[in-house]
C-alpha cells in the first residue's frame, strides 16, 4: 500500500546530481524532508503544492529519512521535458512498469536508439573482468582497487562502467556515491538495467548492460552491484543481493571473466554477517554456477584485521572446496587502506565507515585490483 500526504515546499535545498531536496510543509507533520527526482517529477520550487510518498518514511525504513515527491501537480512549467511535451521522443522501454511511477527511457538497444544494430549483433564481452558485489557501498571500493592496481604499472586509471541492477533503489538518481564518482571521474559511465532507471544507458537485462558497457562504452572493465537500499528479511534465500550470483553467471555466459567481491565485516552485530557473510557464500557457492575468481585480502599483520581477515580466509578456502566452480585468489593488502581514505566519497557500509569496518571496504577493494591485473 502507499501512503500519500499533501503539502507545500517552504525551502529549497540543493541537492545533488538528478535530485533536489526540499522542505515540505505537511498538516499535522510539520516541516518533512522530501527528495524530488527531476528528470521524473521536475523541479518545485517555494510555495508549490506537492503530493508526497511517505509509505518507507512512515514505517520508519531506510530511506535515509526522506519523503519522496510523487508529483507538482499545479505547475507543469515544473515537470520535466519529455513524453508530455515531446510525444515523438524515441524510446520505449518502461521502468518500474505499471506502478503508479512508472517512466519512459530509451533503451540502449532500442531499434529508435543510435546503438541498436551493435547489440544486435554482439553476443561476447571479450574477456572483460566483471566484479559483482552484494551491496552498493562496495562500488567506490571496488574502483579504488582497480585504481590503485593501475597506478602501480604506471598506466592510466582503466574505464569502468557501472551496472546498477534493480535489487535496490530503483533512481539511479539515489545514489550520492554515484554523483561523487562520476564527478571525480572515477567511473566512465553507468547503465541501469531491469526495473532500474536513470543510467547514462538503460538495459532491459544485465547481460545487455554488460554487452553495453564492452561496445557501446568501451569499457575496460565492469562493476555490477544493485542500488541503494538493498532488501533482505534474514533467510538464506531472502535478500536482494544474491542477484551477484546471477550477474556473474551473466558475464561468464557472454565471455566475460567473472570476480566475486566477497561480502565481508569485522564489527556487524550479527553473526551471520560476522567475518565472510553468509550472503557471500549463498550468491557465489550457491547461485552463481560458472567459474569464477573469488578474491580473498591476505592477512596483514596488523592484529586489528589480520584475525578477521584470517578468518575469513578460512571460510572463503570452504566454500571453494565446496564449491569447485569457484578459484580461490588472494590478494595483499598493501596500500589499499590509504587508497580507500583519499576516495571522492565517504566508505561507508550499513552505517559503519572505513575506520569501525575497515575489512568490508577491504574485501570489496582486492577484487577491483584482481580484476585491473586480470587486463594484463
Amino acid at each position: 500500500m502507499i501512503r500519500w500526504r499533501e503539502g507545500v515546499v517552504r525551502e529549497v535545498r540543493e541537492g545533488w546530481s538528478g535530485v533536489v531536496e526540499v522542505d515540505v510543509e505537511v498538516a499535522g507533520s510539520g516541516l518533512v524532508r522530501a527528495l524530488s527526482y527531476t528528470e521524473v517529477v521536475g523541479v518545485p520550487e517555494a510555495g508549490d503544492r506537492v503530493l508526497l510518498n511517505t509509505t518507507a518514511l512512515d514505517r520508519g525504513l531506510g530511506t535515509g529519512g526522506y519523503a519522496l515527491v510523487a508529483a507538482i501537480p499545479d505547475r507543469p512549467g515544473a515537470w520535466p521535458a519529455g513524453w508530455a511535451t515531446d510525444p515523438e521522443r524515441p524510446g520505449h522501454l518502461v521502468k518500474a512498469r505499471y506502478t503508479p511511477l512508472q517512466t519512459m527511457v530509451l533503451g540502449v538497444d532500442d531499434p529508435e536508439g543510435a546503438h541498436h544494430a551493435v547489440l544486435e549483433e554482439a553476443d561476447s564481452l571479450d574477456g572483460m573482468p566483471v566484479v559483482a558485489a552484494d551491496l552498493h557501498s562496495a562500488l567506490p571500493a571496488v574502483l579504488a582497487g582497480a585504481r590503485l592496481a593501475a597506478s602501480r604499472r604506471g598506466a592510466a586509471a582503466p574505464r569502468i562502467a557501472y551496472v546498477m541492477t534493480d535489487g535496490g533503489a530503483l533512481p539511479l538518481a539515489f545514489s550520492r556515491t554515484v554523483a561523487a564518482l562520476r564527478e571525480a571521474r572515477w567511473m566512465s559511465a553507468s547503465i541501469t538495467c531491469g526495473q532500474a532507471y536513470g543510467g547514462d544507458l538503460e538495459a532491459v537485462t544485465v547481460h545487455t548492460a554488460l554487452l553495453a558497457a564492452r561496445h557501446v562504452l568501451g569499457a575496460d572493465l565492469a562493476v555490477v552491484a544493485q542500488g541503494p537500499g538493498n532488501l533482505g528479511t534474514g533467510t538464506r534465500w531472502g535478500f536482494s543481493g544474491v542477484a551477484a550470483g546471477e550477474a556473474l553467471n551473466a558475464a561468464a555466459v557472454l565471455g566475460g571473466r567473472p570476480v566475486a567481491a566477497l561480502r565481508v565485516s569485522q564489527a556487524d552485530a550479527r553473526p551471520r554477517h560476522r567475518g565472510l557473510s553468509h550472503h557471500s557464500r549463498t550468491a557465489f557457492g550457491r547461485v552463481l554456477a560458472r567459474p569464477a575468481d573469488l578474491v580473498a585480502p591476505v592477512p596483514p599483520d596488523d592484529a586489528r584485521l589480520g584475525d578477521c581477515l584470517a578468518l575469513v580466509r578460512e571460510q572463503a578456502s570452504d566454500l571453494v572446496r565446496r564449491a569447485p566452480h569457484l578459484r580461490l585468489v588472494e590478494v595483499a593488502t598493501d596500500g589499499i587502506l590509504e587508497a580507500l581514505a583519499d576516495a571522492p566519497v565517504r566508505m561507508s557500509t550499513m552505517g559503519r565507515g572505513l575506520a569501525e569496518d575497515p575489512a568490508a571496504f577491504l574485501a570489496a577493494a582486492v577484487a577491483g585490483v584482481h580484476a585491473r591485473e586480470l587486463l594484463g
